[in-house]
């Protein structure tokens, strides 16, 4: 699977200096197209990965980066188990087994588990004014921070925490830790959480319980299994949002996608960006929503009155 190569190919790099995309083409009977585009995804993910062009270029790692953790820094290796969380999050979950390998290598227990994340497809976009940057530093420094929060019932807070976790659960970033205002843990959904400031004072590590009251994410949605078909100008980005064992070509050019969605907003939203180029197939129910948005955007653009429709 795909993500067995990424694995490989990035502990091929830590073993020696530099590896042709010819050479990893052949160990794993791919084109060298496909391994360029692992390395693309390597280094999406933070990895620093890098090509060179002519006499012994190649695919290589920075000089700085290593798995020794005698010569890895606390911030070194915590980018690296970010990548990777990240790319577990975005794409690939069966990184878990390599993943609790590195943690093991490089953590103490009390902080190897700063971040969670639940594999759903896709991702949001944690670092919207620096807030997942921000949260991460103060999680691995262990230092207070307060916040402004706006819960779901609309009613806005200001909030003093000891953060300890970041989740990624139900296409969002949810923060938890111990709220001081609350004298009890909480979790926060990251786009709720309004003028960030990461104060000087420390706490001390404190076990996260397993389940705690209030502002907690969604129950998780059941799935809708999900059949469309994607005109060929669209194609690299089918490839992009879904993965490859979900894509089927067709003699046309087109592709016909299958796959389970939480179906909410965000996927009507995701449908809806490919515009003409996409076609819901199944289930029908599903296909009559993205058909009376459409409707009512094309009523919208032709300055019609309307009316949102029942869905």
């Amino acid at each position: 699977m795909k993500v067995h190569r990424l694995l490989e190919i990035t502990t091929l790099l830590l073993n020696h200096r530099t590896i042709t995309a010819r050479e990893f083409a052949g160990r794993f009977n791919v084109s060298i197209r496909t391994i360029y585009r692992d390395i693309e995804d390597l280094s999406a993910a933070g990895i620093p990965v890098y090509m060179s062009k002519g006499k012994g270029g190649g695919i290589s790692l920075l000089d700085t980066f290593t798995l020794d953790k005698t010569l890895v820094s606390e911030q070194e290796s915590s980018s690296l188990l970010m990548a990777l969380k990240t790319l577990q999050a975005t794409q690939y979950p069966e990184v878990d087994t390599f993943l609790a390998k590195l943690e093991a290598l490089f953590r103490p227990a009390a902080s190897s588990n700063w971040v969670l994340i639940e594999f759903m497809p896709w991702g949001s976009k944690p670092n919207e004014e620096n807030r997942f940057v921000e949260i991460r530093q103060a999680i691995l420094a262990r230092k207070v921070i307060t916040f402004d929060y706006i819960d779901a019932r609309a009613e806005k807070s200001h909030r003093q925490v000891e953060p300890v976790q970041v989740i990624y659960k139900s296409q969002a970033w949810y923060l938890r830790g111990y709220c001081r205002t609350r004298c009890a843990f909480r979790t926060f959904r990251l786009s709720r959480i309004k003028n960030l400031l990461v104060k000087a004072e420390t706490f001390p590590y404190r076990p996260i319980p397993a389940d705690e009251p209030g502002d907690q994410p969604g129950q998780k949605k059941p799935l809708t299994t999900v059949k469309m078909r994607f005109a060929p100008a669209v194609t690299q980005r089918v490839f992009d949002d879904f993965d490859d064992s979900r894509i089927a070509g067709l003699p046309d050019g087109s592709c016909l996608v299958t796959v389970d969605l939480v179906e909410d907003e965000w996927v009507y939203g995701l449908i809806l960006s490919y515009g003409s180029f996409v076609e819901v197939l199944e289930p029908a129910h599903l296909r009559e929503i993205i058909r009376l948005r459409l409707a009512q955007a094309l009523m919208a653009y032709n300055g019609e009155n309307h009316q949102t429709p029942s869905l």
